[in-house]
């Protein structure tokens, strides 16, 4: 897992398709054979068909080259419901009014705990 509060962007949209960009240049670092979640159903869609995305075409193209690096590459929808901590370490990050980037396993001590699921 891992968040990192970006600056903000013109859409909620280009937010998600920076992290995933993030999220898959960090998992290089630890492992190609990583599996993405997210739960914005069209990232997905722009990630399964980027031509249909033109404004996005820059963005996206970043993700392909990314994705040659992941040999069985696969990204799933994951409901907010069931993608709490994910969803509060966001909101967590937004809050820090200086850099933050953090990937691990667990949750770092300093970071509030999330409510209880």
């Amino acid at each position: 897992m891992g968040t990192r509060n970006f600056p903000r962007r013109e859409s909620a949209l280009h937010s998600e398709v920076e992290a995933l960009w993030w999220a898959m240049e960090n998992m290089l670092q630890h492992s190609t054979y990583q599996s993405f979640g997210t739960d914005c159903k069209e990232l997905i869609a722009m990630v399964k068909d980027p031509q249909a995305w033109p404004s996005f075409s820059m963005e996206l193209a970043r993700i392909e080259t990314l994705q040659i690096c992941f040999p069985e590459f696969n990204i799933t929808h994951v409901p907010r419901a069931h993608n709490q901590i994910a969803d509060f370490l966001a909101k967590t990050a937004r809050s820090f009014h200086r850099e933050l980037h953090f990937v691990g396993c667990s949750i770092l001590v300093w970071l509030p705990r999330p409510p209880q699921v």
